[in-house]
């Protein structure tokens, strides 16, 4: 690698997991960042995701189009986003960011005119998207806004370096010649307003952004695009460089329990209602209709658990005339997907996912008497509501992001009920989607409109 020049910035599903036997959240997992040798930068980092998956088996989510319609798990996190820009010097710098499907799936350009350009109307726009971000991506967020850019696609690439502080030294000032620049009175503003709008940390209050920043580019005079996106809770950006005196990975928290605050039970706002749902699911619903929305409920006992694959393959049954599976009219739905086990537990990092991702197929569970209760995170579309009400359904929303402390606290054990293979992967990489679950201490959500 000596005499190559060159700043990297590295877009990869690695995730630096603090305890290092469960990652923060589950779908993305690994430890190793950059394995050198005197090969091409970028074989080194596939390669280094090869390792990765043969030596820690995390979740594989990337798929492969044979057509337009068929796709293949390639079983190793490949192809990753990587991305290399050659800068002075003989330094190599990195930036690793490690994207889960919830939070990247809230990023929106808009195309807008110099019609937007006025405060009233920016700040009402920026206030109207930003509720539509929901609560599905894991709030509290750290939110990006970038307004212009010479092209659509620059924008967003400074959506997603914004929200990882990547642009924290931009100048805060712009200049006749076009330079991007942070704007912090927007930034202040756009907190306030983020602060306003009742969403909070995904069941109300003022915290819906941990922090906001604000980026102003310049545009073509006949567009505007403007950019929002968001960083997750979770938060996972790490910086890495190789330079003269040897190899360097950025010093992350190891410790983040020190930041919190030592809650007692004064601070819950309501006692939880307990739920044994080892019962007949009609007197588990029959409990639920006892309460009104906004409800916290405590859980104890038996879930089923399976998310878009797992739901695909029961409406391909149920397409062909196959009944709904037992398990699923006996049982509420926990939407998530493993990962690795560690030694000595029963279960990996097993946290909620996006609960907007299976709306579509809940109409047609419920009228089969499946997912007659649903445990997810984020916020659930108006067929959903309509579902609920037409058949006697219920969602539960959890928080975002519990995904260890239920491994390590909650799982007493686990059965395979559908085995859900990743196309083409090795036998011992096969995903699994449905499980049965069992908590043996409770676990809290709310009850959802």
């Amino acid at each position: 690698m000596r005499g190559q020049s060159g700043r990297v910035t590295l877009s990869i599903r690695l995730l630096f997991s603090i305890a290092g036997d469960f990652v923060s959240v589950k779908d993305l997992g690994g430890k190793r960042v950059l394995h050198v040798e005197g090969k091409g930068l970028t074989l080194l980092a596939e390669q280094a995701m090869i390792d990765v998956a043969h030596l820690l088996r995390p979740a594989h989510l990337q798929v492969a189009p044979l057509d337009m319609f068929t796709e293949k798990n390639t079983g190793t996190n490949l192809p990753a986003q990587i991305e290399i820009y050659s800068t002075g010097g003989n330094d190599y710098n990195f930036l690793f960011m490690a994207k889960g499907g919830g939070s990247a799936n809230k990023s929106f350009l808009f195309q807008q005119t110099k019609a937007l350009l006025n405060e009233e109307r920016l700040y009402k726009f920026i206030a109207e998207k930003m509720l539509t971000l929901g609560t599905a991506a894991c709030p509290p967020y750290h939110l990006a806004v970038v307004v212009g850019g010479t092209s659509a696609e620059f924008n967003l690439k400074t959506v997603k370096l914004a929200s990882a502080k990547y642009l924290d030294n931009l100048p805060t000032k712009g200049n006749e010649h076009g330079c991007a620049f942070r704007d912090l009175e927007a930034e202040r503003r756009v907190t306030e307003i983020s602060q306003k709008i009742g969403i909070g940390a995904q069941f109300g209050g003022k915290y819906f952004c941990h922090d906001v920043r604000v980026i102003r580019l310049p545009r073509h005079g006949a567009s505007c695009p403007v950019g929002i996106g968001v960083s997750c809770s979770a938060d996972r950006q790490a910086l890495g460089k190789i330079t003269s005196e040897g190899i360097f990975v950025e010093q992350l928290e190891t410790d983040p329990a020190k930041y919190l605050p030592d809650p007692s039970a004064s601070h819950l706002s309501d006692t939880a209602v307990k739920i044994n749902l080892n019962q007949p699911m009609d007197k588990v619903l029959a409990e639920l209709s006892k309460h009104p929305v906004r409800t916290r409920v405590s859980l104890t006992g038996t879930l089923v658990v399976g998310r878009d694959i797992a739901h695909a393959k029961i409406k391909e049954r149920l397409d062909a005339g196959e009944p709904m599976p037992e398990y699923m009219r006996n049982h509420p739905i926990y939407y998530a997907g493993p990962a690795k086990t560690p030694e000595g537990y029963a279960s990996g990092s097993f946290g909620p996912t996006t609960a907007g991702r299976m709306d579509s197929y809940v109409d047609l569970f419920q009228s089969k008497g499946g997912s007659m209760i649903m445990l997810a995170k984020g916020n659930r579309s108006k067929d959903v509501t309509n579902a609920c009400k037409k058949h006697g359904g219920f969602y539960l929303g959890s928080i975002g992001g519990p995904a260890a402390i239920l491994a390590k606290n909650n799982i007493k054990k686990e059965t395979m009920l559908m085995l859900v293979t990743a196309d083409g992967c090795p036998h011992e990489m096969k995903a699994v989607d449905m499980w049965w679950r069992t908590f043996d201490e409770e676990t809290h959500s709310f009850i959802r409109e």
